[in-house]
């Protein structure tokens, strides 16, 4: 028997029972589908995770102390990371920047117009570049008016709408809580990065946060406390080395073992490789959810293909009975078997591509169509066809002539 033959035997069986056949095939299409959409939302998370971070800046190194130790007045300062380790950072070779940014909310008045609840950002004269933040308007305070405490202020573009609205903000006064500052700039857009709003926040020198903002009764001590040192490193630099310099120098300046420091310094690369991994686990689990549904689509077209052996018992009988030989009769199911998990898979396909848009589409969540998940999946559905399909194949194949052409 040729393959064509196979081929139109196999089709004309689903079609002369469609209804049934399209239910059959339902558990295959689910399954695709399935395997498609789930990977496409992992995909598509793992990819905004990796944005984010690089939002934050370019080449950069996440300096971040514990504060589960060095609390005030209890002797251990180790684990302080301080405003003034910047110094310490900066001085190693191969680190072109580094900033600093503490975050406090005030009430922001001008002209009549009250804002509460501000995000009033202190940060350094290097905030622009080491944080891949531009200035549409007038500039960025520089070195000599952190260390002045100039009470200037930068401000996001959205934020300068909400106060001045269509006014130029350059040069007019603005109230921080009680303290005067003087707008010298307005960043340009970027957006919302991670759950920061850049566009919402007052940026000032972190000088004139901790003095005016937060000031603290131990820093005269102790150094003004910081959550995180950024640090952005020279591409031509060998990352490593420039991390491990830090560790020592920011050891030295402490007078500790390297081993002692509670700092944590990561890179971008280091928080998106642990973040796809937690990704990459939920797509495990996920990936496995989708498998259940083919195997439940393959227990469904063998369940479907055993009745379908029953029925057409007395049809197998006189195809034997005319020549068909055992191993075209097993052909003939398997190809049967293969096709309805082929035409499943195909529709799912379909229906995956689609359901992974509309996902995107109308969702907050993001959604990433990864071309080998659909190779993937329609691999399995073929799979899933031979599999299940082959034990009522071989179960037609085995049938006696005699018998079958004796099934009523």
């Amino acid at each position: 028997m040729s393959v064509s033959e196979v081929f139109n035997i196999a089709w004309e069986g689903i079609i002369r029972n469609k209804v049934r056949s399209l239910l059959t095939m339902l558990g295959v299409i689910i399954g695709v589908a399935a395997v498609i959409i789930m990977i496409a939302i992992s995909a598509g998370t793992e990819a905004a995770i990796a944005e984010q971070i690089q939002g934050l800046g370019s080449n950069l190194a996440f300096i971040q102390a514990s504060f589960g130790r060095g609390r005030p007045g209890s002797g251990d300062t180790s684990a302080m990371l301080v405003y003034e380790d910047t110094e310490v950072v900066e001085s190693v070779p191969g680190v072109i920047g580094t900033t600093v940014d503490q975050t406090t909310t005030q009430t922001v008045k001008v002209q009549g117009n009250t804002l509460t609840d501000v995000p009033v950002v202190g940060t350094t004269s290097d905030f622009p570049s080491v944080r891949d933040v531009d200035i549409a308007q007038g500039r960025f305070f520089n070195e000599t008016e952190v260390d002045r405490k100039a009470k200037v202020a930068v401000l996001g573009s959205n934020l300068a709408t909400e106060l001045f609205g269509d006014s130029d903000p350059i040069g007019q006064q603005i109230t921080v809580d009680n303290t005067k500052l003087t707008v010298i700039g307005v960043a340009d857009d970027k957006g919302v990065v991670g759950s920061t709003d850049f566009d919402a926040q007052l940026y000032t020198p972190i000088t004139v946060l901790f003095d005016k903002f937060i000031p603290s009764q131990f820093a005269r001590f102790m150094g003004n406390r910081v959550r995180i040192i950024y640090a952005e490193i020279d591409e031509d630099a060998d990352m490593e080395q420039v991390l491990t310099q830090i560790q020592l120098k920011l050891a030295t300046s402490k007078d500790v073992p390297v081993d002692e420091l509670s700092f944590t310094i990561q890179t971008q690369q280091d928080i998106i490789d642990t973040q796809g991994a937690t990704t990459e686990a939920f797509r495990s689990l996920l990936a496995w959810v989708a498998a259940v549904s083919l195997i439940v689509g393959g227990i469904g077209i063998m369940n479907i293909m055993l009745v379908s052996v029953t029925e057409r018992t007395r049809e197998i009988g006189i195809r034997q009975s005319v020549g068909a030989t055992p191993n075209d009769i097993r052909w003939q199911f398997l190809t049967e078997a293969l096709m309805l998990s082929l035409v499943g898979g195909l529709i799912g396909v379909f229906v995956g591509v689609g359901g992974s848009w509309l996902f995107g589409a109308t969702s907050d969540m993001r959604t990433v169509i990864v071309p080998t998940s659909i190779l993937l999946a329609f691999g399995s559905a073929a799979a899933v066809g031979i599999f299940f399909g082959f034990y009522p194949a071989n179960k037609a194949a085995q049938l006696d002539p005699i018998e079958a052409l004796r099934h009523e």
